[in-house]
């Protein structure tokens, strides 16, 4: 039988949110964006225009007596045409920085997506909600991480008492960017996306700007990186590169410095630490473009393949290895003027044992175990003493500012 009404019902407002760069007002609610404004209106790509509205990362955060939590939103789901169907986007509850729960909400809209033709149809749907029961009664801080598969218009809160914008947690703001591996792909759920989980196990705040099919050296995301606050920022580039065949060598270099330069034009001193791709075997010494193997998804499982010629890497197509080679160079140049850019190769993330033990279910994604490998790797790599982002580890000296400052 229906649930009795919530006696405290509380707009979504910006305050409540965290990890979005900005929220637009849309007839179904409040829509969190992982780039501002100007920087969409720069982008003509759909797939970047998806991946930036799913909210990796994005969580509410309050404080609240209440026993009982009802966030009501208009989550948007997507179909494959002739895929398994994809699982539902779940809502991970924090009570006091500990898991209390996971729902999935009801209602919302629906996009079916061809990929053999690139179609796609977009079907409405009623708000839904996800709700939490049983909540200590205490005063506590409570977050809502929401799915970073799923776009979702926030509408209200509902509760059983006040709830109150959470203080700022004065931990140092991580700025992460990333493909889709760092926006979450096959991870379990939001917190355990392995950005999340190495932001947890460092206890910093994340902003999560990891897009999948979309780490591309966008001129506008690197201005973008460079006017949001952060303390640290780590850069995980080149796997896109490759997916995409969208440059050659000759290219590569030179966008990555413009990337560079443009964030430390905002961001002139602190930790920078530049990521190169983890294994993935297809594309180590094979060249771009990344393709669906549809002669699996005719199985119903979705793969992917590698749709280049190694013997066009004479002509500068990108492979990882390329890639990696290229990054080590560039930030070991650029290093010896910049004492806070630091390199890490991504294979000390995922490498050649754990794809042994851990393989990449399509070929390009890591599974939920090999996420949690890869958060617990990073953070002990970067955020313990010794390492690049551990506090006042950076050759400038001095305290962090203040996370917004």
């Amino acid at each position: 039988m229906p649930s009795a009404p919530l006696a405290h019902t509380t707009p979504v407002t910006p305050d409540l949110v965290r990890g979005a760069l900005d929220l637009e007002e849309t007839p179904d609610g409040l829509l969190p964006h992982r780039l501002p404004a100007r920087a969409r209106a720069q982008n003509t790509d759909g797939q970047l225009a998806m991946a930036e509205s799913q909210p990796s990362g994005v969580r509410l955060a309050f404080r609240t007596r209440a026993t009982v939590v009802e966030l009501a939103t208009v989550p948007t789901k997507r179909v494959y045409v002739g895929a398994p169907p994809r699982p539902e986007g779940l809502y991970d509850l924090l009570v006091d920085g500990r898991p209390a729960g996971q729902a999935s909400a009801t209602g919302g809209n629906t996009v079916t997506i061809d990929m053999s033709t690139g179609d796609a149809e977009m079907k409405p749907g009623p708000a839904g909600a996800v709700r939490f029961d049983g909540l200590p009664g205490a005063d506590k801080t409570v977050e809502i991480w929401l799915p970073y598969n799923e776009i979702t218009a926030l509408v209200e809160l509902r509760t059983d008492a006040p709830v109150e914008p959470a203080p700022p947690s004065g931990r140092r703001t991580w700025l992460h960017h990333g493909s889709s591996i760092s926006h979450g792909s096959d991870a379990a759920s939001p917190t355990t996306v392995w950005p999340a989980l190495a932001a947890a196990a460092s206890e910093v705040e994340l902003v999560n700007l990891g897009f999948g099919g979309s780490a591309l050296l966008d001129p506008f995301v690197a201005r973008t990186i460079r006017d949001t606050p952060a303390d640290l920022i780590s850069l995980k580039i080149g796997i896109n590169l490759v997916n995409a065949d969208v440059m050659r060598m000759r290219a590569f270099g030179p966008a990555v410095h413009g990337f560079l330069d443009t964030v430390r034009d905002g961001h002139p001193d602190i930790p920078l630490l530049v990521v190169s791709p983890i294994l993935c075997p297809m594309h180590e010494d094979t060249p771009g473009p990344t393709a669906f193997d549809f002669s699996r998804l005719a199985e119903g499982k979705l793969s992917f393949t590698a749709a280049g010629d190694p013997a066009e890497r004479a002509e500068g197509k990108l492979t990882l290895n390329a890639v990696r080679q290229e990054l080590q160079r560039i930030v070991s140049a650029r290093a010896k003027d910049d004492p806070n850019l630091h390199h890490l190769d991504g294979r000390a993330l995922y490498g050649e044992a754990d794809h042994a033990e851990l393989p990449l279910p399509d070929r390009l994604h890591p599974d939920p175990a090999a996420h949690r490998l890869i958060g617990k790797r990073f953070a002990a790599h970067a955020f313990a003493a010794g390492g690049p982002f551990a506090a006042h580890a950076f050759a400038a000296g001095g305290p962090f500012a203040a996370p917004g400052n």
